[in-house]
């Protein structure tokens, strides 16, 4: 989550909570039938055309296979033919788990240029009111910044609000990887900010990259500014309920099995970003090492053994952050569970000195980032503790990766 005045907000949450079983039944009755309500975006014709497409004679893969599977199918193919595919189907390529990841950066420069093009003809559309000619200059202009030379998109999706993932290292060679997780009012237009930027996924990626160079210059590193996922917009009944981090899980679990190579890899999950990573913990696969909270509404569970994840569960929160007067509890769906950082929880609870409020805990020269980025290179006995000096690190090795 980003940053709100914090008493409207809080009382948001309160009527929530109120109201929970009229809200269930909207949930589930007239909201399900509108969001059904939607034909074919960018990516599902390129997802469709694939499934009727062929290379060398022979159909191509179903784009939901395992990623081993696209990964060998990928494999089997001549630069040539990697080539016609990505200028043919790029939405689909650079969505694609399982397809080489350098391959899912040139598709997706592609898609870029084509949703660039489609915005930049929008901002002249006379069909359009002038507060929507100037929503797409503003997509326009952001498409270009992703295009900018040496950024990485993992994966893009143009429609509605968007989704994208930009990866900040070599994530082939990488020995550790990391992925941030961002909360609501997260899409393409808010990825990153120029005004306090290490509350956007982008400077919180970077930050982290930087950090993890510094505490371990020797490891190499990658972390994945990940907002590849429909997050909810504002505090209301999306971000109250599990609805947008479930789908939001799956996502998540399917970009970390289809990561390269076996590299440890470290979740770092921010406010409503802590709920998808609650919901997807049982679900992610051995090399998922920690699952690090901050800001957290709740992880949907009681206890931390109850993710059921061989993951180390960290969470952190500042002491000014206003989550905190959130009500920690579950009723009819609404609310999130109890809260991370109590000591009931039985997570490791990291100090956030220096964070700042809600938003800060990816800034520069914080505890927060510090300890972030510790946790980023395996270096578990340099973490500062929040209480009694030591009992966070309890029973961990402290070697970062060789």
């Amino acid at each position: 989550m980003t940053s709100f005045d914090t008493s409207p907000q809080l009382n948001v949450w309160r009527a929530l909570l109120a109201l929970a079983v009229v809200f269930v039944m909207l949930a589930t009755t007239g909201w399900t039938a509108l969001r059904n309500q939607r034909g074919d975006t960018p990516l599902q014709a390129s997802l469709s055309a694939w499934e009727d497409g062929r290379i060398a004679g022979r159909r191509l893969p179903d784009p939901r296979s395992e990623p081993a599977k696209l990964a060998r199918f990928f494999a089997s193919l001549g630069e040539r033919d990697r080539a016609r595919l990505v200028r043919k189907y790029a939405l689909a390529v650079g969505n694609m788990n399982g397809a080489p990841v350098e391959l899912r950066y040139r598709a997706n420069r592609l898609a870029l240029a084509e949703a660039r093009r489609v915005e930049r003809e929008r901002m002249h559309d006379e069909r359009l009111t002038p507060a929507g000619q100037h929503e797409a200059g503003r997509r326009m202009h952001r498409f270009e910044d992703l295009m900018e030379k040496g950024r990485r998109i993992l994966a893009f999706d143009p429609e509605g609000s968007g989704r994208v993932a930009e990866v900040f290292g070599d994530l082939r060679r990488a020995q550790r990887v990391s992925v941030v997780v961002p909360g609501v009012d997260t899409d393409l237009l808010t990825f990153q900010r120029t005004h306090r930027p290490y509350s956007a996924p982008v400077g919180m990626a970077r930050a982290l990259y930087a950090a993890e160079r510094q505490a371990s210059p020797s490891t190499r590193t990658a972390v994945i500014a990940w907002a590849d996922y429909r997050a909810p917009s504002g505090l209301g009944i999306d971000s109250a309920t599990a609805m947008r981090a479930e789908d939001g899980a799956v996502r998540l679990d399917s970009l970390v099995r289809a990561l390269p190579g076996a590299a440890p890899v470290s979740l770092f999950c921010h406010s409503y970003g802590s709920v998808v990573c609650g919901v997807a913990a049982h679900r992610l696969p051995d090399r998922v090492a920690d699952i690090a909270v901050a800001g957290s509404p709740g992880m949907r569970v009681e206890k931390a053994g109850q993710l059921r994840t061989g993951a180390r569960v960290w969470a952190m929160r500042d002491a000014d952050d206003w989550i905190q007067d959130v009500p920690y509890l579950e009723l009819g769906g609404l609310g999130h569970g109890a809260d991370p950082v109590s000591a009931g929880f039985g997570a490791r609870v990291l100090s956030a000195a220096g964070a700042k409020g809600h938003a800060g805990y990816f800034e520069p020269g914080t505890a927060s980032l510090f300890n972030f980025a510790e946790i980023g290179v395996g270096a578990y006995r340099s973490v500062h503790c929040a209480h009694e000096e030591g009992v966070c690190r309890t029973g961990l090795s402290g070697a970062a990766a060789a």
